[in-house]
């Protein structure tokens, strides 16, 4: 379940519940409601909306998502980094079984919650678009480049600008017929906004990749990925974030490689080669 994602979006009372459950689901799913209404200090009305509120029927059927998530967690090796957080005083030792813990998490909550409707929608986009512009600051702009860099390899016309201006200028220019890309893990970076706000405008189809399915940006975009991070002590979670990320990322290459496989080998056929005097004992290509 993303109810991290979701908990920004919830009422005070609710995400006490929220983070009660997100703590220990093991212990969550064998509780009553009132057990459970009374240790987050809130009501059983309150826990019922909660469940309304990240897309579950009602109780029951929270405690059976809450026990089968119990069931499938594996948990780090050092029983106390349980939940991905890094406690005072750690060791070296914990902390890398923590990190590992968390980062592992990201990227198998990432690929469980992960919509291959909206996966195969955001491709279809891509594989037909005349441009596609990739957009993102900070540490998600190091993923924006990262996508920018594989589908330009490929043949597909893809630009990021980590300037601002630069990019404001690109996306004054798309049109129908072309993709934006904003990539936020919070859905509230302002100049991620502003461009997709522009990219939408311009008539373009526009594409969120975020944590928080119910921040600003995805009410602007036709289509909306989200990855399951979350923020540790030290915010390792940073890490985890951008690695989320980088799954959604390939599996929206692959993708767009597989619709046009002959076009791709030849592609990466021709790049490799390209690149091959530029590693220690190959021979420099000849002009």
């Amino acid at each position: 379940m993303h109810i991290g994602g979701l908990l920004p979006s919830l009422s005070p009372a609710e995400q006490r519940v929220g983070r009660l459950v997100m703590a220990d689901p093991a212990d969550a799913a064998r509780r009553t409601i009132t057990d459970l209404a009374t240790a987050a200090h809130t009501s059983e009305a309150t826990v019922i909306r909660f469940c309304r509120s990240v897309g579950i029927q009602g109780y029951p059927q929270l405690r059976i998502r809450l026990a089968a998530e119990a069931a499938r967690r594996i948990e780090p090796p050092d029983a106390r980094v349980v939940g991905g957080d890094i406690p005072p005083g750690a060791d070296m030792a914990q902390i890398i079984a923590t990190i590992a813990f968390n980062d592992a998490r990201a990227v198998e909550e990432t690929a469980e919650q992960l919509d291959p409707v909206v996966c195969e929608q955001v491709v279809a986009a891509i594989s037909g678009a005349d441009r596609v512009d990739v957009y993102g600051a900070g540490a998600s702009g190091f993923v924006a480049a990262d996508l920018q860099s594989k589908l330009h390899r490929i043949g597909r016309t893809a630009c990021y600008w980590p300037d601002v201006h630069t990019a404001l200028s690109s996306v004054a220019l798309l049109g129908r017929g072309d993709v934006a890309i904003g990539i936020s893990h919070s859905g509230t970076t302002r100049d991620v906004v502003e461009f997709l706000e522009v990219a939408r405008d311009r008539g373009a189809t526009t594409v969120a990749l975020t944590n928080f399915p119910r921040s600003p940006v995805c009410a602007l975009v036709d289509h909306v990925l989200t990855t399951a991070a979350r923020e540790t002590t030290y915010r390792s979670g940073v890490t985890a974030s951008r690695l989320a990320q980088l799954t959604v990322v390939d599996c929206l290459f692959v993708g767009v490689a597989a619709h046009h496989r002959t076009r791709t080998r030849r592609a990466l056929e021709v790049t490799a080669e390209a690149l091959r005097g530029h590693r220690v004992g190959q021979p420099r290509r000849r002009s």
